[in-house]
């Protein structure tokens, strides 16, 4: 077992060890010896026996709203979409996918990226990002390598999905699964790692920043980083978005090109804030002028409520988690000295009571958890760019089984995109009062590879009056 870990966690585990069954030693040990412990030891001080002088309240006072690049000016920039386009035809884009949730708070059983999302043929979230991507190489004529970040818990589900669909199209060489870290939950009063049954710990995902981690880890038989693999076909340049999305606009090339004409190192793409209590991450300036995410949870109310003359919100660019980042830029970080701070998320964890050894379900949270944010690469980079986008366009995240960001909103924008689309091309979508399509419309985005390809395609004549699914 490790030497580095504390001595009387060091402790814990070998005796514990003693207690378990020889088919049970190993695979416990194996589990310990990949965390790293001093790493813990340092949040929980920090985090749960508030020992650490970080764990003061930060200081909001010099903070000022970010400068970002207006929604009316990024769609009419031309120059920008030329540049973006220039960089896709020349092989250097790549695609990360974020995908190491399950579906359990839809009450889905399984990687969250198969859930059946499609508003007619109930095709998954997977399905309509890897046709985007499939789509983009089409038109620009070059491979756009797809890389998707899968946790320990989802892994082989998620690959079973992609192998039992063909890869949606995709050519399976310019495909690469990697899988993100996981930290151990601690007890929010002692600070004691948690075990989930007699011989296993509590471990879970450490959270998207993980990805910067995942990304620089030789997990592969080929040995390559997933940064090296996807360098080999000449990337330079990494679209990143989470896979709750569906409207997300992959390799936006106006996007790309703004990133790419500001010589940014990571460009993030946000939405006005509708309210002060919209419950996403607010890009906020320093005095040096470095751009920083704080947390909804943790912005002054009077900042967050604060408003131009015009009414708007001062504090107005939500985070949708859609980024762009230069691959130098993250191999700096990861290797560097500078680690993301992780962040404590208090929860409900079911565990094992060695007292009792039984299972326990707790009914009050009693655990913390250690996330790391990919958002806090943003104050790290020495160029960035914020732009802002459509919220009707492109977010409409998938989080909860009712309500807002459901199936239903979720299903109701992309049927609404979708008659947008045929209409453009010449389509009549009958809609009611509301002006929402009086019928489910489903398009592979392989169809609708640009509307002038839509146009001829689909022709004068068409009547919808039903459901309607058009695949590629």
């Amino acid at each position: 077992m490790q030497k580095t870990i504390p001595q009387p966690w060091l402790d814990f585990f070998q005796k514990h060890a003693q207690e378990l069954t020889s088919e049970q030693v190993q695979p416990f040990l194996d589990q310990v010896t990949s965390v790293q412990w001093p790493l813990v030891a340092e949040l929980v001080d920090e985090h749960v026996l508030g020992h650490s002088a970080q764990n003061s309240d930060q200081d909001f006072s010099s903070l000022a709203p970010a400068d970002f690049i207006g929604l009316e000016t990024s769609q009419a920039d031309q120059s920008a979409v030329l540049a973006g386009e220039c960089l896709i035809q020349n092989g250097q884009v790549g695609v990360v996918i974020v995908a190491g949730g399950q579906g359990s708070r839809l009450g889905f059983n399984g990687p969250k990226g198969v859930y059946p999302i499609g508003a007619v043929t109930g095709s998954s979230l997977f399905y309509f990002h890897a046709r985007k991507v499939l789509s983009v190489s089409r038109k620009y004529g070059k491979p756009v390598p797809l890389l998707i970040m899968t946790s320990p818990e989802n892994d082989p589900a998620t690959r079973a999905h992609f192998e039992s669909h063909k890869y949606f199209g995709l050519n399976p060489e310019h495909v690469r699964f990697f899988t993100q870290g996981q930290m151990p939950a601690v007890d929010r009063t002692t600070g004691q790692p948690l075990f989930s049954d007699r011989n296993t710990l509590a471990l879970s995902p450490d959270g998207h920043g993980g990805a910067l981690y995942a990304l620089s880890r030789r997990e592969n038989e080929d040995g390559l980083t997933a940064l090296e693999w996807a360098e080999r076909f000449g990337v330079k340049t990494l679209f990143y978005f989470q896979v709750d999305n569906p409207l997300v606009r992959i390799a936006d090339p106006a996007f790309l090109g703004l990133h790419s004409q500001a010589q940014s190192e990571v460009s993030f793409k946000v939405v006005s804030k509708q309210a002060p209590d919209e419950k996403v991450g607010v890009v906020c300036q320093s005095p040096d002028g470095r751009k920083l995410v704080i947390e909804y949870s943790d912005l002054p109310a009077h900042l967050a409520e604060a408003r131009e003359p015009s009414g708007e919100l001062s504090y107005r660019a939500g985070s949708i988690a859609v980024h762009i980042f230069q691959t130098e830029f993250l191999k700096r970080l990861a290797t560097g000295a500078i680690r993301l701070p992780f962040h404590k998320a208090i929860k409900k964890v079911a565990f094992w009571n060695p007292q009792t050894g039984q299972i326990h379900d707790p009914q009050e949270p009693n655990a913390i958890k250690f996330e790391a944010f990919i958002f806090d690469t943003l104050p790290l980079a020495e160029r960035s760019l914020i732009v802002e986008t459509d919220r009707r366009e492109e977010f409409e995240p998938l989080k909860n089984a009712t309500g807002p960001d459901s199936p239903s909103t979720v299903r109701s924008a992309m049927t609404r995109i979708a008659a947008k689309q045929l209409a453009k091309a010449g389509v009549k979508v009958p809609l009611d009062n509301l002006g929402q399509p009086l019928y489910a419309i489903e398009l592979d985005p392989c169809f609708v590879v640009d509307q002038d390809h839509l146009k001829p395609t689909l022709g004068p004549d068409l009547k919808i009056s039903g459901d309607l699914s058009l695949v590629d």
